[in-house]
């Protein structure tokens, strides 16, 4: 465990740590920089003052054992056993690590055997999204969730005719009670669905759950991504963050991966399809080659007579079952500051998006990964 003191100025891993299980326990919302700055020191006063330590904005050892306790995940020790891995490591370990990886949806690289940059990068996104110290290292802690997560993974089956069950993973703090209460079921219910014979819940395990609407409103299910906020789901489909929000019964606008959706629809059962405001410089083969789609099929779903396009036009968009991973531009990006966001490189992000440029444009569409 980490016992430096941290205080205003500082910067280094130690900081980044601390932003990342701030930014866990909601007290820090800004880009983790590694830099301790008065945003920082802001998170950490309001953190302190939560949980009765005194209010110095100064990191010492009894603030960083809370911060652990709170945010480091308890997985099971059955997998201690497991070698440490890290940068340039290979063998069957690595490749065991990849695949499972892979399976979990974290990785999309090669099984070579080879810890390369690309495992890197899902190694620490795995981390960061388990609540673990985002390390880029394997070791036993990380290997337990790793293979709780998949064993629980591969033990889940849903069959196909149970039109109204849908998958859950359990997060922290999750209760059969509270599960049971955001699908409109109970807990009687999703026990018998999945053979339970206790109320006790484990962090990833993965339940089958019956739901259906109370007030007669239709929606379908959509599984939260790596990069999704309530608002770029709720603009994908045409929604508000409020519909969504009162639909799932959230108190809050935190998602996790996994996380399982409802999102509303039209009257007729319809998804609302995904839209696209046109700006300028904008042509139709752009838009159609951004969403990997066509030009056809872009005129035939708008109704277009011709290629001519007017600033402020909304288009409706093809819905794809592509797993990329994108990014909005907003005010205040550019590539290193979306780069560290997502665990990945200014050259990366170049070369996946064919940019000449380091330049950004407020709504440009990046794609992350594929």
């Amino acid at each position: 465990m980490l016992n430096g003191v941290l205080r205003l100025g500082d910067s280094g891993n130690d900081v980044r740590i601390l932003q990342e299980k701030l930014n866990i326990l909601g007290f820090y919302h800004a880009i983790i920089t590694g830099n301790f700055g008065l945003t920082t020191e802001v998170g950490v006063k309001a953190f302190q003052k939560e949980y009765g330590l005194p209010e110095s904005g100064v990191v010492d050892e009894e603030m960083w054992r809370l911060l652990f306790s709170l945010t480091e995940v308890a997985y099971a020790s059955e997998f201690s056993n497991y070698p440490i891995l890290s940068l340039g490591s290979s063998g069957s370990y690595v490749r065991e690590l990849q695949s499972k990886l892979k399976t979990l949806l974290y990785y999309t690289g090669s099984i070579d055997s080879f810890f390369g940059n690309e495992t890197q990068v899902a190694v620490k996104r795995f981390q960061y999204h388990n609540n673990l110290t985002t390390t880029g290292i394997v070791s036993s802690q990380t290997w337990n969730a790793l293979n709780t997560l998949y064993a629980n993974l591969n033990t889940c089956v849903i069959p196909e005719e149970e039109e109204n069950t849908i998958t859950y993973i359990v997060k922290r703090g999750d209760t059969l009670y509270s599960i049971a209460r955001q699908y409109n079921t109970t807990i009687d219910a999703i026990k018998s669905l999945n053979n339970l014979s206790s109320d006790i819940l484990t962090i990833g395990q993965m339940l089958k759950v019956p739901f259906k609407e109370s007030d007669g409103s239709v929606s379908t299910i959509y599984t939260v991504q790596a990069g999704d906020t309530l608002y770029s789901i709720a603009k994908r489909y045409n929604t508000t963050v409020d519909a969504i929000k009162s639909l799932n019964n959230l108190s809050s606008n935190v998602l996790t991966i996994g996380q399982v959706l409802k999102i509303p629809t039209t009257s007729d059962g319809a998804l609302p399809l995904p839209t696209y405001t046109v700006q300028v410089g904008d042509t139709l083969y752009s838009i159609a080659k951004r969403y990997n789609t066509t030009v056809d099929v872009l005129k035939n779903l708008n109704n277009l007579s011709s290629n001519i396009l007017t600033i402020g036009q909304v288009l409706k968009l093809p819905v794809t079952t592509s797993s990329t991973i994108t990014h909005t531009v907003k005010r205040g990006d550019t590539l290193y500051s979306i780069a560290r966001q997502y665990n990945t490189t200014v050259d990366a992000l170049r070369r996946l998006n064919s940019l000449s440029s380091d330049i950004l444009t407020i709504g440009q569409i990046l794609k992350i990964s594929e």
